[in-house]
């Protein structure tokens, strides 16, 4: 009995495995689909990477979805995102073509540095889309994901493995490059994904709302959604939220009142 328990689990698991991956299948084509104008590359890979997180996530998603969050990307810089990304890839070519017609010295090292950053760019480009969200801009995603993929060079070398597969595909038979494209943006959402979850960090544009200590600077914008005690800089300026009960272990030269008459004693606003 227990063996056909353990072989019918065993069964479940690999239908949803295999529908994951065949649902990045079906995500490539809408990828590749949509971008064939190229300049809407970016865009078309923000959506595909959408639409993974919600299905993935038992939400509610298909092709409608799919379009307007491409519509979405496509109107928060999308276009000039794709063709700077465009001229760049281009710069890099004419730079290797030209170093290969006037053989000079370090010019083989001049073509190596151009294929690194050609490399970081479409890296960068790749994790900034699976990082975009309705309603959010590129620029405000582009540098931060340029950095990601300098300080977290195992995913970024994830992500270049998934670069392969669409090569290796492509050489095979051109057609199956598109499914690939979901092969790569999975493998780029999954290192998002392991980034979050070892710096602890919140999605972008969330609050912590569990009860416990909050360490912010006050100064920065940062804001407890719980009432709990807060560790700030009040010499910032910084108005707290909270209420007149709460105490604020910090500075209290910004008005504030210490309660008590040691320099550890809490103040309150």
């Amino acid at each position: 009995m227990s063996r056909e328990r353990s072989g019918e689990r065993s069964r479940e698991r690999f239908r949803a495995r295999f529908a994951v991956f065949a649902e990045c299948l079906l995500v490539g084509v809408w990828i590749g689909v949509a971008a064939l104008p190229l300049v809407t590359l970016p865009a078309a890979l923000a959506a595909g990477a959408g639409h993974l997180r919600r299905w993935t996530g038992d939400h509610e998603t298909g092709l409608r979805s799919f379009a307007a969050d491409l519509r979405g990307a496509l109107r928060g810089g999308g276009w000039a995102v794709g063709t700077g990304y465009l001229t760049a890839l281009a710069v890099v070519g004419a730079d290797l073509a030209l170093v290969r017609a006037l053989p000079v010295p370090g010019g083989r090292v001049a073509g190596s540095l151009a294929v690194l950053a050609a490399l970081w760019l479409t890296v960068s480009l790749l994790r900034a889309a699976t990082a975009w969200r309705p309603g959010r801009r590129w620029r405000d995603l582009l540098g931060p994901a340029a950095r990601r993929a300098l300080r977290d060079p195992a995913g970024s070398l994830l992500v270049v493995c998934g670069l392969v597969v669409i090569a290796a595909s492509a050489w095979f038979s051109t057609p199956l490059a598109l499914p690939a494209l979901g092969v790569l943006v999975a493998a780029t959402l999954a290192t998002e994904r392991r980034v979050a979850a070892v710096a602890g960090d919140h999605p972008a544009g969330t609050l912590p709302t569990a009860a416990g200590p909050v360490l912010a600077d006050r100064s920065a914008g940062a804001l407890p959604t719980a009432a709990h005690p807060v560790v700030a800089d009040r010499s910032a300026g910084a108005v707290p939220t909270l209420t007149s009960g709460d105490p604020v272990v910090g500075n209290c030269s910004a008005g504030a009142e210490r309660v008590g008459t040691t320099d550890g004693a809490p103040c309150r606003a």
